[in-house]
This record gives structure tokens, C-alpha cells and sequence, in this order.
């Protein structure tokens, strides 16, 4: 059986030096709380537009569907910016007037594509927020979160943005790995590995996620909120049809062992506890990508040393409705070498630069990973994973949406690019499969992800 995908689960200061291997770090000062509602946004992003006001300054102006806008839970996300054309079209030839705002990643497309890549940049927008029930959550818990000694699990910690004025790479890490934590998430979700050649292997996963913690209004006495709770069953490839995989992902816990994961095989139609499921280990189609690639990084950071090397102006995949529009077919969007970049829609915002070295005496497919986190949603973006000679091997793209129904951003499909091979993996494609649904349902419940659960509902 291939290893299947886990999903994730869910401010301008830092210390450039700082890595996972500190000890012990201070609580944030009411001087520092009241910066989230001065120059900071109650999510740690700088407020105001940058110096030629290309990224504008943050408005919040709308939660929930934008006005003029028709949308119900389960329905296809209409494009608040469907109207707008690109401001520029970065291409190899004209890369190098835009070189200091891309990733190493992306200049690495336009030289292994020099025909095909392009970059489409869009007028950059900051219009969405979160309820302010949860931005009042931040406020009043991050002032007391802390780490175990350990690092691997925190102590009174929010909805999300634990760390909102991350001062280390562990703390920016922290709030990397709580960005997606919408509170449901059900859907199935298409997946495919394009070969040089154009030939495509398919994958199609059902996917439920249920994060208590990520309530609209959060309840700091319920005992699940310690757990996000995740369940896969899997419909392709026919080799692994009807694999189930359910677990949930302890917050509070000192050990590295924060996970845990039973799977349902078919063959057996025995349930058995996986141990260890995570990190490198391979899946999806053909085992092209690792499990902690899930939105471009997931699970336990104790195998790296987190740095955090500063903050920039990138061109990044933003408000991408146009990619999951069901009028734009897999034929269409899944061009040879790479996603055809027509319906990739790209936002200059700044971002939090955020690399993992990993340590000495531990294992990993990617010696270095270079995260790009979005400082208004602290999503990651971007990322780029290097082999143990210090060659970039894979750069990936995570576009992102502002889910109406969650009220909360929402990573879209995800591409993962192979340098080397040439190939390609694209992930959380719903383009031919239905719309996601991301409200509570009768799934959020603890017993749906149970071990029980699913040997009673694998056949």
C-alpha cells in the first residue's frame, strides 16, 4: 500500500539566528498585544501598504461572501476579481526587472521551461478577515501560549496564530502549522502525477478533516480542542481502493510522537496502528511526493532547525478562484511540464522567509526546505526542498482562496514540481469532482474518526 496524504492542521519582529533547538521563549508583553491592533493586525501582519503602495494596506472590509456576490455552502466559489487583467506577464525574458520578487523556485521554472513558464501578476488585494471572534481569541490567548520543554506540543494556545509576533523559527513554524485550521473540510479531491511525456496517473482521495479548535467561536473548555481529527478513504489508484486512514494530531503533548494514525487495508479488512506515519515517507500517485509536503509542510518539526531569514516581497498564487472554476477541465489545466500557468493568478504580498535545516543524526529526503509563509493568513505558499548535495530537487506552489462559507483562507490545488525528472503532482484538484463543503456536518464528531469507525465502514 502507497502511503496516502494527512492533511494539516491549524507581525514584523523576529531573530534572524533563532532555530528549534532553543530552550524556552517569553510570553508576549501587553506592549506586544497592543501592537496587533496598531501597526500589526490581530494576526501579526503589518497593517499599512508598502513604500509604492503596490500591496495595498490591510482593510478586512469583508467576512463571509462579498457583497453582490451569491453563495451557499457547497456551491462552486464565484471570483470576487474576475473582472481584472494581469498588470504584467513575467516571462525569461523579461525576469530579471522582477528577479528580487520572485523564489528561487520560480526562477528555476522559467530555466527549466524557458518556453512555457509564465508568471501572470494580478493587483494585490488584502480584503478579507476572519471573524472577529476568533481575532479576539488571538488577543487574549497568545499573550499566554507556551512550548513544552520539548518544543513538540504548546500550552494555552489560540484558534490559530499561536505566535503572532514570532521571534524564532520554531514559533514561525508553530503558526505554519495552524494556518489550515479550518474547523470542517469534506471533500474528494483528484490527484494526478504528470511525466514529461504528457502521460498522467491518476489519484482520487475522500477527505474529511474536524479541528474543534477552529470554531468560529472558540471554547477554550472543550477537551477536543488538544485534537484535529483527519480520515481518507481511498477511491484511486484501484490498487489501494478502499484504504481508509484516520487519526488525529495531538497540540499538547511532549513527545515527538504527536500522531496518531490507524489504517483500514482491504486485503487483511484488519485495522492496524501506524506508528511513525509522517515525514518522508512517500505518497499520493506513485509515491511522488512525502507526507509532510501535505500544503507544502505538516506535522512534527523536530527533525529540522527552524531559522527565520527574513521577511520579503513575493509574487505569490492568491485569490485563485479562477484555477477551481469547473469550466477550466484537467486537459486543459494539466500541460506538460507544469500547470498551464494561464489560470495561475499571482499577487505581490510580503512574506515571512522561514528554512529548515535538518539535523544532524536524523533523516529526511530534503536536507533544507525554504518555506514562504503569507503574513496575513501565515499559509504557506510557496516552498522549495533540497536534496543532500544542496541541489534544489523540488519547488512547489500552494494557491489559496478566501472561503466564504469557513470564513477563513483555504489552500486550493497544490502543484509539486520535480527540477530533476521533469515530472509533476497536482493535488486537491476539484475542478471535475464536487465542491468542497467547509462547515460542520455530520462528520464533526470524534467517533467518525474512530478506529472502530472505519473497520465498520471498509468493505
Amino acid at each position: 500500500m502507497k502511503s496516502i496524504a494527512l492533511p494539516t492542521l491549524r507581525a514584523l519582529a523576529w531573530v534572524a539566528g533563532a532555530t528549534f533547538a532553543v530552550a524556552a521563549f517569553a510570553k508576549l508583553t501587553p506592549d506586544e498585544i497592543k501592537r496587533l491592533d496598531g501597526p500589526l493586525t490581530p494576526m501579526g501582519a503589518e497593517r499599512a501598504a508598502n513604500a509604492d503602495g503596490s500591496i495595498p494596506a490591510w482593510t478586512a472590509r469583508i467576512v463571509g461572501t462579498p457583497p453582490g456576490l451569491q453563495f451557499n455552502s457547497g456551491d462552486r466559489y464565484p471570483d470576487p476579481y474576475a473582472s481584472e487583467k494581469p498588470l504584467a506577464v513575467i516571462t525569461p525574458q523579461n525576469m530579471a526587472q522582477h528577479e528580487s520578487k520572485l523564489t528561487e523556485g520560480q526562477k528555476a521554472m522559467f530555466k527549466r521551461y524557458p518556453d512555457t513558464f509564465k508568471m501572470y501578476v494580478y493587483p494585490s488585494h488584502r480584503d478579507f478577515a476572519l471573524p472577529e471572534t476568533k481575532y479576539n481569541a488571538i488577543r487574549t490567548w497568545a499573550a499566554r501560549t507556551t512550548m513544552t520543554s520539548d518544543q513538540n506540543g504548546l500550552r494555552d494556545f489560540p484558534p490559530l496564530a499561536p505566535f503572532p509576533i514570532p521571534k524564532s523559527g520554531v514559533e514561525l513554524m508553530w503558526n505554519l502549522r495552524f494556518a489550515s485550521d479550518l474547523v470542517a473540510e469534506d471533500a474528494i479531491y483528484d490527484q494526478a502525477v504528470v511525466y514529461p511525456g504528457g502521460n498522467i496517473v491518476w489519484g482520487k482521495t475522500q477527505y474529511t478533516i474536524y479541528a474543534p479548535i477552529g470554531a468560529e467561536v472558540f471554547d477554550p473548555k472543550n477537551p477536543l480542542n488538544s485534537r484535529s481529527f483527519y480520515r481518507q478513504s481511498i477511491l484511486l489508484p484501484l490498487s489501494d481502493r478502499g484504504t481508509i486512514i484516520t487519526g488525529y494530531e495531538l497540540w499538547d503533548q511532549e513527545s515527538a510522537d504527536t500522531r496518531r494514525t490507524w489504517v483500514y487495508n482491504p486485503g487483511t479488512r484488519r485495522v492496524r496502528q501506524a506508528p511513525e506515519f509522517g515525514y518522508d515517507q512517500p505518497q499520493g500517485p506513485g509515491g511522488f511526493r512525502t507526507v509532510d509536503d501535505d500544503r507544502l509542510f505538516n506535522g512534527s518539526g523536530q527533525r529540522y532547525d527552524w531559522k527565520i531569514v527574513g521577511k520579503r516581497e513575493v509574487y505569490i498564487p492568491y485569490n485563485n478562484y479562477k484555477l477551481l472554476d469547473p469550466k477550466v477541465k484537467y486537459a486543459a489545466l494539466l500541460t506538460k511540464g507544469h500547470e498551464n500557468m494561464e489560470f495561475m493568478r499571482f499577487e505581490l504580498h510580503r512574506v515571512w522567509v522561514l528554512q529548515a535545516t535538518l539535523k544532524e543524526n536524523f533523516r529526511h529526503q530534503y536536507a533544507k526546505r525554504v518555506l514562504y509563509i503569507d503574513e496575513d493568513t501565515w499559509n504557506a505558499v510557496a516552498a522549495d526542498n533540497y536534496d543532500a548535495r544542496g541541489t534544489l530537487w523540488r519547488t512547489n506552489f500552494a494557491p489559496s482562496i478566501y472561503a466564504f462559507d469557513a470564513k477563513d483562507f483555504y489552500s486550493t490545488s497544490t502543484f509539486y514540481h520535480d527540477l530533476v525528472s521533469g515530472a509533476y503532482y497536482a493535488d486537491r484538484l476539484t475542478n471535475e469532482a464536487p465542491a468542497p463543503v467547509l462547515t460542520p456536518n455530520a462528520k464533526s464528531t470524534e467517533a467518525y474518526y474512530s478506529p472502530d469507525a472505519i473497520r465498520g465502514a471498509g468493505k
